[in-house]
C-alpha cells in the first residue's frame, strides 16, 4: 500500500501545470445565441501597408509606382482629414463654461482671462491646424487636378483607384465644410479666446495679429472650404472633365454596388451632388455636360431620390441633392424626382422588410449547411478549388447583405432626424417636446420600431454568425484569392502575351509580364523559360502543362494594386496613344481580363475580413447627438435615456412585450457596444465612451428591473391562472366573462443566458434576474401575511390561496433560475427564522384573542363560527390597512385579484372547517401548540378569574335547598317554584353579559381546539395515504377465481420495490442516513395509530384548573351525594340553563344569538371534567320540568313565561347537551377504561321506618350492595 502512493506521489510543479490545462478546457453551455457578438477583446490584423512597399515591386510599370507613391501621400492627407472632421464633430463648447467678467471693475477679470486662454489656446491651436490643412489639402487637390487636366495628360489613362481618390478627397472638403458651418460652437469658443487674448495683448505681434484676424473670418465665414475649393478649381481649364469622370465612377459603383461599406456608399452620393456643384459654374454648365452625355443627370436625379439624406458623422446629415439647387445652372425640370415633394423610399424602411427577411432566411441556411459540414466533418484533404470559391463567394454575398442591410438602418435614422415629427403628426408628441426628442421618441410608429429592430437583429445575428467561421471564410478567402490571381496570370495571361510578342506589340508584352513579376508565384520559385508563349510560338503538340501551386495567402495591398492598375490600363477606352490597348486583345481574353478585374475589386475587403464585417455592421451613429447636444445652447449635457434610440428600441419590446421580439431584447442593447467601440478607436475621446458607459449603466439597470418585474408578472400570472377555480371559471365563462391565461412568451430563452457581453463585461442576466425576481417572491409573500395581518381571522383562506399562487411560481421560476428554497422564504417573510412562532401564527392568536373568542358564535348545525354583528361585548379591534401594492404581487393580475376577492369573500362572514385546515396547513404543528398554550391561559385565567368570581357570587345568593318538586304540582307549579327560588339569578344583571361572555369565550376555545385537532388528523390521513406507496402499504389486489392474493400481492411488492424509500436507503445510504429513514417512517406509519389526540390533553389541562373547592362543592352531608344542596358547580349551571332558557321578547336576543353554544360547551366541559355530568342529568331544574310538563302536558304563562315556549328551549338544549357529553365523554373514556377498577361497589343501609326497627331490632337488617357508578359521576 505505501509502495503504491509513494508511486502516485505528484509534484508541486507537475500538480501546477495541471491545473494550468484546465485553462483550456473548453466549458460550453447550453445558452441560446440571441445576442450579437461577444467579445471583450477585439483585434484586426491590419495588411494595408499604404504602399509602403511599392519600391519592392521595380518590374512593375514605373507610372503606376510613381502613381503609387502619390497615392500613399493622399491617403494619409485623407486620415488626417478624417482627424478634423472627428475634432469638429465632437467639439463641445467649453466657453459656455467658463466664467466672463460682469464688468470692467471686476478685481479678478485679469485672471479670469488668463485662466481663459490657458484653457482655450490648445483648442484654438487646433482650429489654427484645422485651417491651415484645408489650405494645403486644397492645393494639394488642385495641383493633382491641375496635373491630370494637362493637355498631354487628358488623352493618358487615369485608374479606377486613383479616381476613388480623388473622390475620397471631394467627400472630405464636402464634409468638412459642413460640419465647419453647423459647429456654431467653433465660433464661439474662438470668439471667447480672442477677446481674452486681446485684453491680455497675448497676440501683439502683426503675423499673430493676422492669423487670429484669418482665423477668424475662416470660421465665421459660411462655406468657406467649398468656395475657395471651387475658385480654385475653376482656375484649371479642363478640369470639369476630370470630374466628370470621377462623377461617372462614383455613379458606376453606386449602380454596381461596387462597395462594401454603408460610408462607401454614401461617400459616393457626396461625391455625386457636391462634385457637380464644383463643375456648374461660369466656365462649365451641367446641363450642357448632360447633353454632352459627360454625365448623366436622370441618373443622379433616381440616385439622389433614393437618398435624399445621407449620413455625416452620428446625428448629423447632408442632403446632397441642396449643391444641385445651389448650383447657378440649376434647372428644376432636369431634376423631376429628387425636386418632388413625395417622401424619399430610404423614409420607408417597412417596405425593405420581406425582401431583407427572405435573404436572411436563405443565406442563413445556406450558411448553416456549410457550417454543419465545417463543425461536424474533419477532412484529411485541404478544400478543392470549388468549395474555395463557394465560400469566398459565400462570404461576400453575407457581407453585402449586411452592408445593404445597415444602410437601410442608418439611412432611416438619418431621414427621420431630418424630418422631425410634430403634435399635429403624432398625438403622442406633446407641443413643448424637445427637437431631438421629435426627432427619435416620436418619430417611429410601432412597426418602425419594431422593423429596426427585426433588421438590427438580422444584421447582429448574421455578424455573429459569419464571425464564427471567421477561420473557416479566411483560410477559403486566402486560397480562393491566391488560386485565382495565380491561375490568371500564369495560365490565362499566356494567350494574350504569346500574341503581343508574335505581334510586337511591345507595350501590351511589357504590362503583361510586368503583371507576372509583379506577382506571380511559379511552382519551382523561377518562371519557366522554355515556356513557348514568351517567344511567341504555339504550344506543343502535347502541351505546355503549368502546374500552378496552391498556398494558404493573399497578395499585398500594394501588389493588388499594381496588378490591377495595370490590367485596367489594357481593358480602358483611354491610353496615352492614338489608340487604346484594348483592341490589340482578342474577345475572348478582354472579357476574362474584364471579369478579373471587377472581382478582384472585392479581395481588399475579403483579405481584411474581420474588420470588414465590423465596419458592414457598425451602427454605431445611432447613439450619437453631438449636432443636437450644440443646438440646446448649453440647456442639455446630455439627453436622457428616454430619448436615446438604442433604449427606445430595448424599451419598446419590453413595453409592448411581444414574444416574437423577446428574443431581440439584447440586440438593441448592442448598439452601445458599437458607439463605445467607436468613441475609443474612430473617435478617440474619452469623455464620448464615459457618457455611453454612463448611459449604458441607467440602461441596463432599468432593463433588468423591467424585465425581471415582466418575468415574475408573466409567471405570477399563468400561477394564478393555473390555480383559480376551474368551476368558478366555467361559471363566468357561461356569463361571458373569461379569465385568459398569459399569452406564451419566450422569457424561457433570456433566462438561460449567462454571459451578455456589455462593453466588454460579461454579464450574468439569468443571475441578476434571479436576485430581483427572489426580492419579488419574497415581497409576495411578505404582502400577502401583512394583507392577512390587516384583516380578521377568515383571512386565513386567502392567505393560503396567496402562498400556494407564490408557490406555484415559484416552482415554475425555478426550472430555469435559482432561487432560494420557498420554505426558507416563507419562514423569513413570516419571522420564523429562529423564532418558534412566525406572524400568521401571532395574527392568528390575536384575533382568537381579540375578536373570534368573545365575537363569534358557533353553531354545530352548520359546523360554523359566526360573528355576531348588532351586539358585541368588546370594543372593536384595531387593525392595520391592508397593504396597496400592484395586482402581480398578490395572484397575478387585476382580474385575477377581482376573482380571488369574490371566492374568497364566501369565506369571508364566517370560520369553518376551511379556515381550519388553512390554520392547520400554515401553523404546523409548532405554531398550533403555541396557539392552544396560549389558548390554555386565556382558559385559565377566565376559570380562574371572571368565572370563578362570578361564581362564588352567584353561589352566594343561590338558595341553600332547592329540592325537585313532586308531579303532583303539576308542570306550572314546579315553574313557579323555580322561577321563585331562582328569582335572584333571573334578576341578576351580569349574568346575561359578563359571566356568560366568560362561558362563551371558554367554549369558543375548547371547540377552537376540537376543530383543529379534527382538521390535523384530516390532513394526516392525507399524509399517510401519499405516503404509503413509498412505504410498502399496498391496496388489496383484487383476484379472479383461482388467483391468491398472496402471489399477486408479492408480485406488487416486487413491481413496487424500487420505490421504497427505507430499504433503498438501507441499500444504498450510510447508517445514519438508514436510521434517519427508518424513524421517518416509523413516525408516518404510527402517528395515526397509536390514538395520540390532542383535545384529551386540552381537557385534562382545564381540570387541572378546577380546583377551586366552589366548584365541587361541600362534602355531602350524608356522606354520598348532596341532592337537594345547591353547593357544586352543576346545581349553578342548572340555574344559568333555567336563566337561559326563558323564552325573550319579540325584539329581544336569544342567548344563542347572544353567544352560541360555546356557551353550552363551556358549562358541559365543566361540568364533566369535576365528575357531575350525570347528577345534573339526573337533578337539572329544567330538565324537571321538562319531564313533568311531558305528563301534564300544560301550557300556561307563568309569571310572565310561556310554559310551552321554555320546554321546547329546554329540550332543544337538553339534546345539545347530550351530544356534548358523547363528545367529551368519547376523549375522556379513552384514557379512563385504563386507568379505572373494573367494578366500584359501596354497602348503603336501606331505609327503615321507625316503627318497623323498633320492632325488629337490628339483627333482622339485610345487608343490600348495589353499582353506583350512575350516581358517583
Amino acid at each position: 500500500m505505501k509502495e503504491s502512493m509513494a508511486a502516485e506521489k505528484v509534484t508541486l510543479s507537475d500538480a501546477l501545470s495541471n491545473v494550468d490545462v484546465l485553462d483550456e478546457l473548453p466549458l460550453p453551455d447550453q445558452q441560446p445565441c440571441i445576442e450579437a457578438e461577444p467579445c471583450s477583446i477585439v483585434y484586426h490584423a491590419n495588411f494595408d501597408t499604404n504602399f509602403e512597399d511599392r519600391n519592392a515591386f521595380v518590374t512593375g510599370v514605373a507610372k503606376y509606382i510613381e502613381e503609387a507613391t502619390v497615392h500613399s501621400e493622399l491617403n494619409e492627407m485623407l486620415e488626417e482629414g478624417e482627424e478634423y472632421a472627428i475634432m469638429l464633430y465632437t467639439w463641445r463648447c467649453c466657453s459656455r463654461a467658463i466664467p466672463q467678467p460682469k464688468s470692467n471693475e471686476q478685481p479678478n477679470r485679469v485672471e479670469i482671462y488668463e485662466k481663459t486662454v490657458e484653457v482655450l489656446a490648445p483648442e484654438v491651436n487646433k482650429l489654427l491646424n484645422f485651417m491651415y490643412f484645408q489650405r494645403r489639402a486644397i492645393e494639394r487637390f488642385s495641383t493633382e487636378v491641375k496635373r491630370l487636366c494637362h493637355a498631354e495628360k487628358r488623352k493618358d489613362f487615369v485608374s479606377e483607384a486613383y479616381l476613388l481618390t480623388l473622390g475620397k478627397f471631394i467627400n472630405m472638403f464636402a464634409v468638412l465644410d459642413e460640419l465647419k458651418s453647423i459647429k456654431s460652437s467653433l465660433k464661439n469658443d474662438y470668439a471667447t479666446y480672442r477677446r481674452a487674448a486681446q485684453f491680455l495683448k497675448v497676440m501683439s505681434d502683426s503675423q499673430a495679429l493676422q492669423e487670429s484676424q484669418n482665423l477668424s473670418m475662416f470660421l465665421a465665414t459660411q462655406n468657406k472650404i467649398r468656395d475657395t475649393l471651387k475658385e480654385n478649381l475653376e482656375k484649371i481649364p479642363g478640369y470639369e472633365e476630370l470630374l466628370a469622370d470621377v462623377i461617372n465612377i462614383a455613379v458606376q459603383m453606386f449602380e454596381y454596388k461596387m462597395y462594401l461599406l454603408p460610408s462607401e456608399k454614401h461617400m459616393l452620393v457626396k461625391v455625386m451632388g457636391f462634385g457637380l456643384f464644383l463643375i456648374d459654374g461660369e466656365i462649365s454648365n451641367i446641363n450642357k455636360m448632360d447633353q454632352k452625355k459627360r454625365v448623366n443627370i436622370a441618373k443622379i436625379d433616381k440616385i439622389f431620390k433614393q437618398l435624399e439624406m445621407v449620413p455625416l458623422f452620428g446625428d448629423m446629415q447632408i442632403a446632397p441633392f441642396n449643391y444641385i439647387k445651389r448650383s447657378p445652372h440649376y434647372d428644376q425640370s432636369r431634376w423631376p424626382l429628387a425636386s418632388s415633394s413625395s417622401p424619399s423610399p430610404q423614409s420607408d424602411l417597412l417596405q425593405y422588410l420581406p425582401t431583407i427577411r427572405d435573404e436572411y432566411v436563405r443565406y442563413i441556411s445556406e450558411l448553416a449547411r456549410h457550417n454543419n459540414e465545417v463543425t461536424t466533418t474533419v477532412k484529411e484533404t485541404p478544400r478543392t478549388d470549388v468549395e474555395n470559391k463557394e465560400l469566398t463567394e459565400l462570404c461576400l454575398r453575407g457581407l453585402q447583405l449586411l452592408c445593404d442591410w445597415s444602410t437601410h438602418v442608418t439611412e432611416l435614422y438619418s431621414w427621420k432626424l431630418m424630418h422631425p415629427t410634430d403634435h399635429h403628426q403624432n398625438k403622442e408628441c406633446p407641443q413643448e417636446a424637445e427637437e431631438y426628442e421629435r426627432a427619435t421618441r416620436y418619430n417611429y410608429s410601432d412597426e418602425e420600431k419594431f422593423g429596426l429592430i427585426e433588421v438590427i437583429a438580422m444584421i447582429k445575428g448574421l455578424q455573429l454568425l459569419m464571425s464564427r467561421m471567421e477561420t473557416v471564410f479566411t483560410d477559403s478567402i486566402r486560397r480562393h484569392v491566391y488560386a485565382e490571381l495565380q491561375e490568371f496570370v500564369q495560365v490565362t495571361l499566356r494567350e494574350p502575351l504569346r500574341k503581343a510578342v508574335k505581334n510586337k506589340r511591345d507595350l501590351i508584352r511589357s504590362i503583361i509580364l510586368s503583371v507576372r513579376e509583379t506577382c506571380a508565384d511559379w511552382l519551382r520559385g523561377t518562371e519557366p523559360d522554355e515556356d513557348p508563349a514568351l517567344k511567341g510560338k504555339k504550344d506543343p503538340e502535347n502541351g505546355f502543362e503549368i502546374k500552378v501551386p496552391r498556398r494558404n495567402v493573399g497578395p499585398s495591398s500594394t501588389q493588388l494594386y499594381m496588378v490591377r492598375t495595370m490590367l485596367e490600363s489594357l481593358i480602358a477606352d483611354k491610353s496615352g496613344g492614338k489608340r487604346t490597348l484594348r483592341k490589340d486583345i482578342d474577345g475572348p481574353y478582354l472579357i476574362a481580363i474584364d471579369n478579373f478585374h471587377k472581382s478582384s475589386f472585392y479581395w481588399n475587403y475579403l483579405l481584411n475580413f474581420s474588420q470588414t464585417l465590423q465596419e458592414c455592421c457598425d451602427l454605431s451613429q445611432l447613439w450619437y447627438r453631438e449636432f443636437y447636444l450644440e443646438i440646446t445652447m448649453g440647456k442639455r449635457i446630455q439627453f436622457p435615456i428616454e430619448m436615446s434610440l438604442p433604449w427606445i428600441l430595448t424599451d419598446h419590446i419590453l413595453k409592448t412585450k411581444a414574444s416574437s421580439m423577446m428574443e431581440c431584447v439584447l440586440y438593441p442593447l448592442d448598439l452601445y457596444n458599437d458607439s463605445a467601440y467607436y468613441a475609443l478607436t474612430k473617435f478617440k475621446k474619452q469623455f464620448l465612451y464615459d457618457e455611453v458607459e454612463a448611459e449604458v449603466n441607467l440602461c441596463f439597470d432599468q432593463f433588468v428591473y423591467k424585465l425581471s418585474e415582466q418575468i415574475f408578472a408573466y409567471y405570477k400570472h399563468l400561477a394564478g391562472s393555473i390555480l383559480l377555480d376551474k368551476r368558478f371559471r366555467a361559471e363566468c365563462a357561461s356569463y361571458g366573462t373569461c379569465f385568459h391565461y398569459p399569452p406564451a412568451n419566450r422569457y424561457e430563452t433570456l433566462l438561460k443566458q449567462r454571459h451578455v457581453q456589455l462593453l466588454g463585461r460579461s454579464i450574468d442576466l439569468n443571475r441578476l434576474i434571479a436576485q430581483r425576481v427572489n426580492a419579488a417572491l419574497q415581497k409576495s409573500l411578505d404582502l400577502a401575511i401583512s394583507r392577512f395581518e390587516a384583516g380578521d381571522i377568515t383571512g386565513i383562506a386567502e392567505l393560503e390561496g396567496l402562498i400556494n399562487v407564490t408557490k406555484l411560481a415559484h416552482k415554475l421560476l425555478g426550472k430555469y433560475i435559482t432561487l432560494d428554497d420557498f420554505d426558507a422564504m416563507l419562514h423569513e417573510a413570516n419571522h420564523n427564522v429562529f423564532a418558534p412562532y412566525g406572524r400568521i401564527c401571532l395574527h392568528v392568536f390575536w384575533e382568537l384573542n381579540f375578536d373570534f373568542l368573545p365575537n363569534y358564535c358557533y353553531n354545530a348545525a352548520t359546523n360554523r363560527f359566526v360573528k355576531v354583528k348588532d351586539i358585541t361585548f368588546t370594543s372593536p379591534v384595531a387593525r392595520d390597512k391592508p397593504p396597496a401594492a400592484q395586482p402581480q404581487y398578490f395572484f397575478g393580475t387585476k382580474a385575477l385579484n377581482v376573482a380571488n376577492s369574490t371566492i374568497y369573500g364566501m369565506y369571508s362572514g364566517f370560520v369553518g372547517p376551511q379556515h381550519f385546515r388553512s390554520i392547520c396547513r400554515l401553523l404546523g404543528y409548532e405554531g398550533i401548540a403555541v396557539v392552544m398554550e396560549e389558548l390554555l391561559k386565556i382558559v385559565k385565567s377566565l376559570i380562574q378569574g371572571t368565572l370563578l368570581q362570578y361564581t362564588n357570587t352567584l353561589m352566594n345568593v343561590m338558595p341553600k335547598v332547592c329540592k325537585l318538586p313532586l308531579y303532583e304540582y303539576g308542570s306550572p307549579g314546579v315553574l313557579h317554584y323555580y322561577q321563585a327560588q331562582l328569582n335572584d339569578i333571573v334578576q341578576y344583571s351580569d349574568v346575561k353579559t359578563e359571566m356568560l361572555e366568560g362561558f362563551r369565550e371558554v367554549g369558543n376555545a375548547i371547540l377552537f381546539c376540537l376543530l383543529i385537532e379534527q382538521s390535523l388528523s384530516q390532513e394526516e390521513v392525507c399524509d399517510l395515504l401519499h405516503a404509503a406507496p413509498f412505504q410498502n402499504i399496498l391496496p388489496r389486489p383484487y383476484c379472479k377465481d383461482g388467483e391468491k392474493p398472496e402471489t399477486k400481492l408479492k408480485r406488487l411488492e416486487a413491481k413496487y420495490a424500487p420505490l421504497q424509500v427505507v430499504q433503498n436507503v438501507e441499500r444504498m445510504g450510510t447508517s445514519k442516513q438508514a436510521a434517519i429513514a427508518r424513524e421517518g417512517d416509523l413516525l408516518t406509519k404510527e402517528r395515526l395509530c397509536c390514538g395520540l389526540s390532542t383535545f384529551e390533553v386540552i381537557l385534562t389541562r382545564i381540570k387541572s384548573y378546577l380546583n377551586e373547592p366552589v366548584w365541587s362543592g361541600t362534602p355531602p352531608m350524608n356522606g354520598c351525594m348532596n341532592v337537594d344542596e345547591c353547593t357544586e358547580f352543576h346545581r349553578l349551571w342548572s340555574a344559568l340553563q333555567f336563566v337561559y332558557c326563558i323564552p325573550v321578547g319579540e325584539n329581544e336576543f336569544t342567548v344563542e344569538q347572544l353567544f352560541g353554544e360555546g356557551l353550552n360547551w363551556a358549562g358541559c366541559t365543566m361540568i364533566v371534567l369535576l365528575g357531575q355530568q350525570r347528577r345534573f342529568e339526573a337533578l337539572d331544574f329544567c330538565y324537571h320540568i321538562l319531564r313533568v310538563q311531558r305528563i301534564d302536558g300544560k301550557d300556561e304563562i307563568v309569571k310572565g313565561i310561556p310554559l310551552k315556549r321554555m320546554v321546547d328551549r329546554i329540550r332543544r338544549f337538553q339534546v345539545l347537551n347530550s351530544q356534548i357529553f358523547a363528545i367529551l365523554n368519547k376523549y375522556l373514556k379513552s384514557s379512563d377504561t385504563d386507568n379505572l377498577p373494573v367494578e366500584h361497589v359501596r354497602c348503603f343501609q336501606p331505609p327503615v321506618h321507625q316503627s318497623i326497627a323498633a320492632v325488629s331490632g337490628p339483627q333482622n337488617l339485610t345487608t343490600i350492595y348495589m353499582k353506583p357508578d350512575g350516581i358517583s359521576k
